[in-house]
């Protein structure tokens, strides 16, 4: 087997793709996570021996310390949709970046992969798009070597997009087209954003770069609910929502973050949805790691088959889909 790699937030939708790529091209592999007895299922992606888990909390210098010791490389993954608790923004994609990466460089970890995000900015009027961007700055500072991939959205069968708002159909007349529906996105595929961590750790030419992560075509956001709509055959409406009403909505969503309940919409992701989210042209993407991005149309309809009235026996989607003009 090769180098020893640990990944902080290995349990995740995008962590669990990386862990399985990573055991795939013969690592060990290590999964960093704050409560293993939700992770202890990853032992499978791999061979007896090669994945373990630990306890680690990227918040607290030491945990990040005990769980590279040893370790020739790592990756971070952590990062939140919303902030809830003490899962703050900057607590996790800022200082526990940091946190990563400085105790790489003292463990002498030599290379390591930070993902980021599309959007990342220090002038953003996104929290979430800020310290995003912070942590990235922090991570430079420590390992200047280590290499920057930022997804556009990730895809996939446990995604937090496709299946949101092919849940939201289910039960709701309409949904909704935050700010006319016009900002585009670059869906990424799960399996190419993990395969792209393998390659930036693999290839040396890598490091020190940054890597934006996009998909094959860009989207706007009317495009993708349409595209859910097509898969899950539902005849819904699609209905205008402008910022300033998203925002109040956005409003309502802060006071349920506070409590266990996912909210449908934050005020911050309102202001990230301003933004296009589509790779920089001018960076390097999933083609210079030795990835073919996946187009999106041929992966999402082998899991939103479940959203169908008819689950996986349904019609095909041509034959029984329609979308309702606002």
């Amino acid at each position: 087997m090769q180098d020893l790699v640990t990944v902080f937030g290995g349990s995740g939708f995008v962590g669990s793709q990386v862990v399985r790529a990573l055991a795939r091209a013969g690592h060990r592999v290590r999964v960093a996570v704050r409560q293993p007895a939700r992770a202890y299922d990853l032992l499978l992606l791999g061979d007896v021996g090669q994945i373990q888990v630990v306890q680690a909390n990227i918040r607290d210098k030491d945990s990040v310390a005990r769980a590279l010791d040893g370790a020739q490389a790592c990756v971070n993954l952590v990062g939140v949709l919303y902030e809830s608790g003490r899962q703050k923004f900057a607590s996790l994609h800022a200082e526990g970046a940091g946190n990563v990466a400085q105790a790489a460089q003292a463990a002498g970890v030599t290379r390591m992969v930070q993902v980021s995000a599309i959007g990342a900015d220090a002038g953003s009027p996104s929290i979430y798009a800020r310290t995003k961007a912070a942590g990235e700055a922090a991570v430079r500072a420590a390992m200047p070597q280590a290499v920057i991939l930022r997804p556009s959205i990730v895809f996939g069968p446990e995604d937090d997009f496709f299946n949101r708002f092919a849940a939201m159909a289910v039960l709701s007349p309409a949904l909704p087209l935050i700010g006319g529906g016009k900002t585009k996105f670059q869906p990424v595929f799960v399996g190419d954003v993990a395969r792209a961590v393998v390659g930036a750790l693999a290839n040396p030419a890598a490091a020190g770069q940054t890597y934006e992560l996009g998909g094959p075509a860009i989207l706007t956001f009317r495009q993708l609910l349409e595209l859910v709509l097509s898969e899950t055959q539902r005849r819904r409406l699609l209905l205008p929502l402008p910022f300033g009403i998203a925002n109040l909505i956005g409003h309502v969503g802060n006071l349920v973050a506070l409590t266990p309940i996912a909210p449908p919409l934050t005020t911050d992701q309102v202001a990230q949805l301003k933004v296009d989210n589509v790779a920089n042209p001018d960076l390097p993407g999933l083609a210079e790691l030795g990835v073919e991005a996946t187009a999106v149309e041929s992966v999402v309809g082998s899991y939103l088959y479940r959203y169908r009235k008819g689950g996986q026996f349904a019609e095909p989607p041509e034959l029984d889909a329609g979308v309702t003009p606002a």
